[in-house]
């Protein structure tokens, strides 16, 4: 059976954190006197009432917890804390729907970046700082971030992790899972800080650099303008989005190993890293080969606008400092190519992940030779662990499972008349947490605000399916899953 008591205290203590979060845009929102206060007041409120009224319903419940509470709590934390995370933007009418106001709330946590707000520069402080906030929060995990400040909140700790971590594999750096919570948010906090310092001293102003620091180390691509970074017109400005993206694109764990363990060649050892960077290298040359060719681009502004956007979309960010939809049609190849590998197991980035397509290649690599050596035993290894069978067989369920969706999601679109390649980059882009698409009538400049009621809700599930690895998502939908014991 589900132990419902300790899912609905979870949660309900979770919405406090939310509350309390709500309380520093509400603080920040009466300091500059703008019109969304009532809305942030209401919201705090509303929210804080009914996380204490759910902690109440499981005061008393066992802490333990199995793997179907774990999946179910983690879905369920998702969905609601972008329900209760949306009230501000409805309250205040800046999104005068409920569709709408979920849909850029749960981009928001996803970190996905889509955005139905056509003009953002418009929108009070408070509302601009909370979204970015969302973004960073949901960069390494609303549960995770639990478990990093209040270890003892949330029953079950391994598991719950287990259901919200990105990527096939864990690498443990610590026994302690809450000192590991404690090393990684740590690690992302002095990223944020360097990051927004960086800005600061590039000539952003004291509100725009803490919020173009904390989504793009989210690898989220909120901004608090039209353009993004393209605004600030800097090339200092989008060589520091470029390193702090490419950064937090990569394993948290490397990042430690590499950085507090003084390991640097723990960077070239690894394999995930190597076509990572790989991955970067060989998209921006052919991208900057294309534009200078046919867009007529200078070789230092080609070097910089490829550069950028694949490290945008490989890493799933979505800032933008060009308009990439205005580019010969076989950038849009590559960019979606980049869009859909993703970033490196670990990081703030979705996407398929680096480490699975070195484990697509290594398998097929095997079954190549095994037609030649029938008898063969072939091992995967990545970073020198071999890769066990059932981990093999998951990789392929997460590809299918992935493709399939987003093929789903590309018909019903269709069907509701979204032209071909709207549809499809739409579909990839939620699925892999990017945010900017590559069609003529939504491009990575304009907002996805004309787009029916009912494609918003079904792109807002693909979005917390993607950014919950859609397994942990999908599994909710199994008859097993509700099935006694």
């Amino acid at each position: 059976m589900i132990n419902w008591k300790i899912i609905w205290k979870i949660i309900g203590q979770l919405l406090c954190i939310e509350s309390a979060l709500m309380a520093g845009c509400l603080v920040m929102s009466y300091c500059y006197g703008e019109s969304d206060t009532y809305a942030f007041a209401v919201s705090v409120v509303t929210t804080l009432l009914t996380g204490m009224a759910l902690h109440y319903i499981g005061y008393h419940a066992p802490s333990s917890m199995t793997r179907r509470d774990s999946f179910l709590v983690v879905t369920l934390v998702w969905a609601i804390f972008s329900l209760f995370g949306c009230f501000p933007f409805y309250l205040s009418g800046c999104l005068p729907t409920i569709t709408n106001a979920y849909f850029e709330t749960i981009s928001g946590f996803t970190t996905t970046g889509a955005s139905l707000i056509d003009d953002v520069e418009s929108l009070p402080h408070a509302l601009l700082f909370w979204r970015s906030l969302t973004q960073w929060v949901g960069g390494l995990g609303i549960v995770f971030f639990t478990i990093a400040i209040i270890p003892s909140m949330v029953g079950g700790s391994v598991k719950v992790f287990s259901a919200e971590a990105t990527g096939p594999m864990r690498v443990k750096m610590h026994p302690r899972l809450s000192t590991q919570g404690h090393w990684i948010w740590g690690i992302y906090s002095l990223l944020t800080s360097v990051c927004a310092l960086c800005f600061y001293f590039e000539g952003m102003s004291g509100f725009d650099c803490v919020n173009y620091a904390m989504t793009v180390t989210a690898t989220g691509g909120f901004a608090t303008h039209n353009t993004s970074t393209g605004y600030f017109h800097s090339p200092a400005i989008d060589y520091t989005a470029i390193l702090f993206m490419f950064l937090c694109g990569t394993s948290f764990t490397l990042l430690y190993v590499t950085l507090f363990k003084r390991r640097l060649v723990e960077f070239f050892r690894n394999t995930e890293f190597r076509l990572y960077i790989s991955v970067i290298l060989v998209c921006t040359l052919l991208i900057m080969f294309i534009i200078m060719r046919g867009c007529h681009y200078p070789f230092a502004a080609a070097f910089r606008s490829s550069l950028f956007q694949v490290v945008s979309f490989l890493t799933t960010t979505g800032v933008f400092n060009d308009d990439a939809g205005q580019w010969p049609h076989l950038t849009w190849v590559i960019l979606t190519v980049c869009m859909f590998i993703g970033g490196c197991s670990g990081s703030t980035s979705g996407g398929f992940k680096c480490v699975r397509v070195v484990m697509l290649w290594k398998v097929l690599r095997n079954e190549l030779r095994r037609i030649l050596h029938p008898t063969a035993v072939l091992p995967v290894r990545i970073n020198g662990y071999v890769v066990p069978n059932n981990r093999q067989q998951s990789l392929f369920a997460f590809f299918a499972a992935y493709v399939m969706l987003c093929l789903f999601v590309y018909f019903i679109m269709m069907i509701l008349g979204i032209d071909s390649t709207n549809a499809f980059t739409i579909a990839f882009s939620c699925a892999s947490n990017v945010g900017p698409t590559l069609g003529l009538e939504i491009g990575p400049t304009m907002s996805w605000n004309h787009l029916p009621d009912v494609v918003k809700w079904l792109l807002s599930l693909l979005m917390l399916m993607g950014r919950l690895e859609i397994l942990s998502v999908l599994v909710l939908f199994t008859r097993s899953f509700w099935k006694d014991k």
